[in-house]
């Protein structure tokens, strides 16, 4: 790959996808015209996936990437196309893991976005195996044990900010574990040990943002909202300053808010839609027009909200609710209730059973209509 910029970028992030083009290399990229981030990046594709190359072949180009940014606006269609200009350099780490490895000396932050699968070992890296640093361990989480070695033996007294956007709980905490853990086990010395409790910085993060489709062979169509809710911690250098971009004391209640009204709205509108006959063309902003949206709604108004207001939260849960609505509503999204009945049961458990047992434990709201709707789901 062409790695003109590699090793010369402050933030180095793993991953290809589409969602990352228009969520955080997007924010740093706005930032960066305003002199509020640190500078660009250089990508790297930890897969095999055809298009993620494609991709690094074209972001290696460094003449940008369009993001097409459409939806509602304060109740109105908005259309726009901006154009991605952080990225600098593009590596894959089967066949540039040398530069990868320089490139991730250099760099002071690192982004992550995986997949659900990606903090998962291999059992085929082992101490024997991740010995030979010509070679990139299998899985992402013996990769970043070794590129950190590495640059703590280069840059012994340098800090590191790792920001992981994988959508796991806690997300930053568990990465931490696990890369700890391997160093342990793989007998790594005390010191980079020491290093890694000090200076190595794992934040917590929730990101939310719809991103629709790709723009071949890079480049994205997502609506206008977005969050990148970054939890505080001592020592984290920021990757940028954005009003996307929320430093917050607390991940919980952002983790809250999206979970239980926009994630529990997907999965009304979800059963609403199995329980009438599952037509497997059926869009949201459809469903939300209608008098399943009026269902939601109602579900919204009457048990939601009256949920979050018992444990103090009522303000926030209405602002997030009318965002919601909005968003549900894009008229460019075609956004399908079956793609969000996959794994319909433990989405209901997870979206509206966990939600009645935390406002059970806190006061009595009634939700008949959520407890219908998740016995429905699991039935």
């Amino acid at each position: 790959m062409n790695d003109i910029h590699a090793g010369s970028t402050p933030i180095l992030q793993f991953g290809t996808s589409r969602f990352l083009l228009a969520h955080a290399d997007l924010f740093i990229s706005e930032a960066l015209e305003n002199g509020e981030a640190p500078g660009g990046i250089t990508v790297v594709q930890t897969t095999g996936n055809a298009e993620s190359l494609a991709r690094i072949v074209a972001l290696s180009e460094g003449e940008g990437y369009p993001v097409r940014v459409r939806g509602m606006i304060d109740g109105r269609p908005s259309d726009e196309v901006k154009t991605g200009r952080a990225v600098l350099g593009g590596l894959s780490a089967a066949t540039d893991w040398v530069s990868v490895r320089r490139a991730f000396v250099a760099a002071d932050i690192v982004i992550s976005n995986t997949g659900d699968r990606g903090y998962e070992l291999d059992a085929r890296d082992t101490a024997e195996t991740v010995a030979d640093r010509t070679r990139p361990p299998l899985s992402f989480p013996a990769k970043l044990a070794v590129l950190l070695l590495e640059r703590f033996e280069e840059r012994p007294d340098a800090a590191v900010s790792l920001y992981p956007c994988e959508l796991i709980q806690n997300n930053g905490d568990r990465l931490q574990d696990i890369v700890r853990q391997l160093a342990v086990d793989w007998k790594f010395p005390s010191a980079f040990l020491a290093h890694f409790d000090r200076d190595c910085h794992f934040a917590n993060s929730l990101v939310d943002r719809i991103v629709s489709e790709a723009i071949q062979p890079v480049g994205a169509v997502c609506e206008p909202y977005g969050l990148w809710a970054i939890e505080r911690k001592d020592g984290l250098i920021l990757p940028c300053r954005h009003p996307s971009v929320v430093l917050t004391e607390d991940l919980l209640p952002f983790e809250r808010l999206k979970l239980h009204i926009l994630n529990l709205g997907h999965t009304v509108l979800a059963e609403l839609w199995r329980q009438a006959g599952s037509k497997p063309d059926a869009l949201v902003r459809d469903a939300i027009a209608g008098s399943d949206g009026q269902r939601l709604d109602q579900i919204w108004r009457e048990e939601v909200l009256p949920g979050f207001a018992s444990v103090g939260m009522g303000d926030e849960a209405a602002d997030y609710i009318r965002i919601t609505r909005e968003r549900f509503e894009n008229p460019f999204l075609d956004h399908r209730l079956a793609d969000i009945a996959g794994n319909h049961a433990e989405k209901a458990r997870r979206r509206i059973g966990a939600f009645i047992e935390w406002i059970d434990e806190n006061g009595s709201v009634p939700m008949p209509n959520l407890r219908e709707i998740l016995a429905q789901a699991q039935g």
